[in-house]
């Protein structure tokens, strides 16, 4: 075997076995949510089945204008009021799925940190965040 064969096997193994890590990590996906009553049921809806089908799956949701208010201190959903969402949402982050508020948000709506359940995490732009992550981390872009 000559050197030059060694090395082309050697680049292909080192490849493949690459190729193998990148699939095994599993997917990312980014879910942007803007309007709370048209998307929050639906959308942590999707994000449960989406679990339940690729459990491997990074997942963080984005917030920002109305979608944020589904992550209120006590939210309910105002069309089912038995749909406690802290309760959605705590049993999606025990499935270790992230749920961002754009800082933007808070800043234009005159609205607290404090006001929001404690699974909430912030970004300071929930735009450039969505577009971050599709761009520099490879982010699928769901909008439910």
């Amino acid at each position: 075997m000559t050197a030059n064969s060694i090395l082309k096997n050697f680049l292909l193994c080192a490849a493949l076995a690459a190729s193998s890590l990148v699939q095994a990590a599993g997917d990312k996906v980014v879910y942007h949510i803007d309007n709370t009553a048209q998307q929050a049921t639906k959308g942590l809806r999707n994000i449960r089945n989406h679990l339940d089908v690729a459990p491997d799956t990074q997942i963080i949701v984005v917030t920002h204008s109305d979608g944020v208010d589904f992550l209120f201190e006590g939210a309910k959903d105002k069309a089912n009021p038995n749909i406690d969402y802290a309760s959605l949402v705590s049993a999606l982050r025990a499935r270790n799925v992230h749920f961002e508020v754009c800082e933007i948000t808070l800043k234009n709506r005159g609205l607290k940190k404090e006001q929001f359940i404690m699974d909430a995490e912030f970004t300071p732009s929930g735009v450039v965040r969505v577009g971050r992550l599709q761009a520099r981390e490879g982010y699928a872009y769901i909008k439910p």
